[in-house]
């Protein structure tokens, strides 16, 4: 949301760790895999009533130079980025979700890649932008995800 913000505003996005890795994923990747547990625990019961992790296939682990700069080319004219020099907290360099147990027990798995995620993201933030009819836009972002085959 705030690498959308600033450029929406036409200010440059300013990052404090590029080359940090970051579990990048659209919210409909998780939401699938909520909806995947919940249908087990209907039809399956208390066997998978347990924490699970949904997140992006491990090749779409990139760092967020990666990902502003895709970012800044998906959304075109004037989408920059630069780096924020200030003193920074220290962060983890790499953060990843082990989603192995929702790959084997749920047969969940991502349908999007990153880059697809990003221009989709995108799209609906410009669309909301230039005041679309973001109802009917959304429901056509879920309905190209349910027929996105799995990865």
């Amino acid at each position: 949301p705030d690498m959308v913000r600033a450029i929406a505003a036409g200010k440059p996005v300013r990052i404090r760790s590029p080359h940090a890795i970051r579990p990048w994923q659209h919210v409909l990747e998780p939401l699938s895999g909520y909806l995947t547990l919940a249908e087990h625990l209907y039809t399956q019961g208390a066997d998978f009533a347990e924490g699970f992790n949904f997140g992006p296939h491990d090749i779409d682990a990139r760092p967020v130079e990666w990902i502003i700069a895709r970012l800044c080319e998906s959304w075109g004219s004037g989408a920059s980025w630069e780096l924020d020099g200030a003193p920074q907290p220290h962060e983890a360099h790499y953060l990843k979700l082990d989603c192995s147990k929702a790959r084997s027990r749920l047969q969940w798995q991502p349908r999007w890649h990153l880059g697809h995620t990003i221009d989709m993201i995108v799209a609906w933030h410009q669309a909301h932008a230039s005041g679309a009819d973001m109802r009917a836009l959304t429901l056509a972002q879920i309905d190209t995800y349910q027929h996105t085959a799995h990865l």
